[in-house]
């Protein structure tokens, strides 16, 4: 090892050491020069400070029994009808007719809990056609384009695990028809899966056991990235956030645009979309407030009593479900870039293989849960001023693909998407036939690019007069 290899180590180690971390190069000596070094960046990498500063968290206050002795505040929320529609609407289109508007999908994760191997934008959902999850926020953008004759880039996040997949999906299908300049995809950062007790596992003897560091994440990846930096050079101030499951996503929506630039409930730093949750049960996080502050509860932090408290008329106290559709400023975005903010990690428990420090081996059924953490990035709503958070339907816009069966899961999804095309076309006076439950009797599938809103939708030259049962129509 040369001179300046050895004083490299040294750093390393003695670094390590401080947070209780030395394990990590047990099997430094047996490792080639080439497995040394990469194990050094690793460790070169890990927020040491953070974790410690989690862990010690942990070990202070279980976070339920925190949130228990916190009280929180059902969230103000704003509806439509309760405000100057066509105003609010003509800002957002101007907004985009100035392109000061991106869209940003996190799409780190894979489809494996839908029996998918690959990553999960890739997957097909839509009732007829079977477009991809990426194909259909490709025409939402496509569309808004040539509607507001205007240019929307479109960042795309991904993982380390699905990155080159994700890459040679979109090259394989030229893009989707958008300049592949104007979609910029990169790599979401990392953080250690850890033992329960707070010390980081080996994946194997040269590589500490690593996963995606959540869509918290999104900032310092945005940041490191640079393309925050881009879309400040492009004059672009206003970022659209959604994830990558939910199909029925308007991820251009020009009304929730302006309100979130221009509404006295909004900063204009940060604003979101709720729906009613279904019931106590539904896995989506609450809006609440605290301190005068908005913010989500994570659905397992919510402790049950609030969980199921509800109002005279039965309805939930904590009522406004979280779908991860947000609007940020890029400066704000950037000021907690700036500022070095780390948002809160949360664990979650499971099974991760990892190298048993004894042995060297690899101990692929471990009997013990390790720690996954990882950071939310509904956790930036209590750093702005004022958060908007604007009341929507769940049939118009929340339909993910979470499960394979049941709730939130495919057939669910390509129904809701089925439905909501049914009723844009009643909307604009097609008749379309119904079953004997009142349910529509027909499958239907609406392309973006054949309209984005019932608006646009009656405007359509060949639009049916009628949809009879049993058809499969796509338009």
């Amino acid at each position: 090892m040369s001179d300046a290899d050895r004083l490299r180590y040294n750093q390393v180690r003695a670094r390590l050491t401080a947070f209780g971390q030395s394990h990590v190069l047990a099997f430094f000596d047996q490792l080639d020069e080439s497995a040394q070094q990469r194990l050094l960046t690793q460790c070169e990498s890990i927020p040491l400070e953070l974790l410690a500063r989690e862990v010690n968290r942990w070990r202070d206050h279980h976070t339920l029994e925190r949130v228990t002795h916190a009280p929180i505040e059902p969230a103000r929320v704003v509806a439509a009808r309760d405000v100057d529609v066509a105003t609010y609407r003509a800002l957002g289109e101007r907004m985009l007719r100035e392109g000061r508007v991106a869209c940003f999908t996190v799409a780190g994760g894979q489809g494996t809990r839908l029996g998918w191997d690959a990553p999960k934008g890739t997957f097909a959902a839509t009732p007829i056609l079977r477009k991809s999850l990426f194909q259909v926020f490709a025409e939402t953008i496509r569309s808004a384009r040539l509607r507001w004759q205007c240019s929307i880039p479109w960042y795309v996040m991904t993982s380390p695990q699905n990155h080159e997949a994700t890459r040679r999906f979109f090259a394989e299908h030229d893009w989707f028809a958008l300049e592949n300049s104007t979609v910029r995809l990169f790599e979401q950062g990392t953080l250690p899966s850890l033992t329960p007790d707070g010390k980081i596992l080996l994946a194997q003897r040269d590589a500490i056991a690593l996963n995606p560091d959540g869509h918290g994440g999104a900032i310092r990846a945005l940041n490191a990235s640079g393309a925050l930096a881009e879309m400040e050079r492009e004059s672009i101030d206003t970022i659209s956030y959604f994830q990558i499951d939910n199909p029925l996503v308007k991820a251009i929506d020009p009304l929730f645009l302006g309100l979130h630039a221009a509404h006295p409930e909004s900063s204009g730093e940060v604003s979101s979309k709720a729906v009613a949750k279904r019931d106590q049960h539904e896995k989506v996080g609450v809006f609440c407030r605290r301190a005068d502050r908005s913010m989500v509860m994570e659905y397992s932090d919510l402790p049950p009593n609030l969980a199921q408290a509800t109002h005279a008329d039965g309805t939930l106290v904590h009522s406004a479900g979280s779908i991860a559709i947000h609007l940020f400023a890029r400066r704000f975005l950037e000021e907690i870039a700036r500022a070095g903010h780390e948002l809160p990690l949360h664990c979650a428990s499971k099974r991760v293989p990892s190298i048993d420090l004894e042995t060297g081996l690899l101990n692929e059924s471990p009997t013990s849960s390790a720690i996954k953490l990882e950071s939310f990035i509904f956790d930036t709503l209590p750093l702005a001023k004022r958060s908007l958070i604007l009341e929507t339907s769940r049939e118009e816009e929340f339909a993910p693909i979470k499960n394979a069966l049941g709730d939130d899961s495919p057939q669910t999804s390509a129904q809701a998407q089925s439905d909501r095309a049914a009723r844009w076309l009643e909307h604009c006076g097609a008749a379309v036939a119904r079953d004997s439950h009142g349910g529509y009797a027909a499958t239907l599938e609406l392309s973006p690019l054949t309209a984005l809103d019932t608006e646009q939708l009656a405007r359509h030259p060949r639009l049916p007069s009628r949809v009879d049962a049993g058809s499969r129509l796509a338009l």
